[in-house]
């Protein structure tokens, strides 16, 4: 039996009853032929030093255009031996990120990879094309010299000019505007068709666990998870995105299984670098990390910044736990205390996020969610994968 109670509230709640979400084009629709020709550059593995890695290698598009595996960091360059140093994030539903700003309190929000450095889809192309851990190819010109040897140069010149190799830096641009242009038009990376856009267009019914699980994710002395990973529809009618671009600090453990790591020296502070140096005065942010969208978050292989999860159950009971329980977590010191938040330099331990439900608890006490409520969000996650069939 489906539970029915509170149904009603529900998806009044969530802005229910209404279309699923934007006008999204059909399965094989036209694009146009920057992102036709986009395509065949995101899946092109001749646009790497290996000769073995395309944008699609760590975007599988089987796999919600993240990572096939479970490996923290991928491995890139020359001979696909070199660790990258985060996890790597889907490139689903990313068509309606803001560029990166601050809002009217202050906080941090927008911008595309983990760290918001980059304004735009075709800025963010641009470093796996040139990172030494990644595609590592020399320069721009490198890249654009294997676009012209490719077998849709032509479709190139076709879309962007018959002269547009003879200008190295105009073709790189053209390579990055594509690249957007394919993850913009393309219906595959934003198609709003998992169980929950059928539930909001009042097309499925959840189960009586989805249910239970939606309304603890909603609530705000619960799992608060709304509070950032919006799933109400937008005052426009657009479908949730689970994600109000912010940013915030978790105090994520230590993942040993990046290789940097091995140097205690080494520390990834999201907002203030090593990556992104525009805000390393801004020691407030030093640890923040973009809040990702939730859709598709039940196919993923790894979690959080430095995938140090690999599990979506311990990810909901770390949020739960971290604090009630941090020895579940952070490592024991030979005196018996918890090294709580052992990947952030002592100075910035006081950045982390201890003050929104659920993470406004202490050593001993309940945690906002019981073991069963736990399993009921994770069933509520499984609701956003893309592709429902009933």
């Amino acid at each position: 039996m489906v539970l029915q109670i509170g149904l009603v509230a529900v998806l009044a709640a969530c802005g229910g009853g209404s279309s699923a979400g934007p006008a999204a084009q059909p399965v094989g629709a036209n694009i146009s032929p920057a992102a036709q020709v986009g395509e065949k550059i995101f899946k092109d593995v001749s646009l790497s030093a290996s000769g073995k890695m395309s944008c699609a290698s760590c975007h599988d598009p089987a796999h919600a255009h993240a990572q096939s595996n479970d490996l923290s960091v991928q491995l890139g360059g020359p001979q696909l031996d070199v660790p990258g140093f985060r996890a790597v994030p889907s490139l689903r539903y990313l068509n309606l990120t803001p560029a990166f700003g601050f809002d009217s309190e202050g906080k941090a929000k927008g911008g595309f990879t983990r760290d918001g450095r980059a304004d735009t889809l075709a800025a963010q192309a641009a470093t796996p094309f040139l990172a030494a851990h990644e595609m590592a190819n020399k320069d721009a010109a490198d890249v654009v010299s294997k676009v012209q040897q490719g077998s849709y140069a032509n479709e190139f010149k076709a879309a962007f000019g018959s002269t547009i190799f003879s200008n190295t830096d105009n073709a790189f641009d053209r390579i990055l505007y594509a690249l957007q242009q394919y993850q913009k038009e393309d219906a595959d990376f934003h198609p709003y068709d998992s169980k929950y856009d059928r539930f909001l267009a009042g097309q499925a019914v959840l189960s009586d666990a989805e249910l239970r699980g939606l309304a603890l994710f909603n609530n705000p002395v619960k799992g608060n998870c709304a509070a950032c990973h919006t799933s109400s529809k937008g005052a426009n009618g657009l479908a949730p995105l689970f994600t109000d671009f912010s940013y915030d600090n978790l105090g994520v453990p230590r993942n040993d299984r990046i290789p940097a790591t091995a140097s205690s020296d080494y520390f990834d502070l999201g907002l203030c670098g090593p990556d992104r140096t525009d805000l390393a005065s801004r020691t407030e942010l030093c640890g923040a990390f973009k809040v990702p969208t939730l859709r598709n978050v039940a196919t993923r292989k790894v979690f959080f910044h430095n995938g140090r999860f690999s599990n979506l159950r311990d990810v909901v009971n770390f949020y739960v736990r971290r604090d009630t329980h941090p020895e579940e977590w952070f490592p024991q010191m030979a005196d018996g205390t918890v090294w709580k938040f052992n990947d952030l330099p002592a100075a910035y331990v006081a950045n982390v996020n201890t003050k929104e439900v659920p993470y406004n608890r202490q050593r001993g006490m309940a945690p906002a969610l019981s073991p069963a409520e736990v399993d009921d969000v994770v069933k509520f996650l499984g609701t956003l994968n893309d592709g429902y069939r009933p």
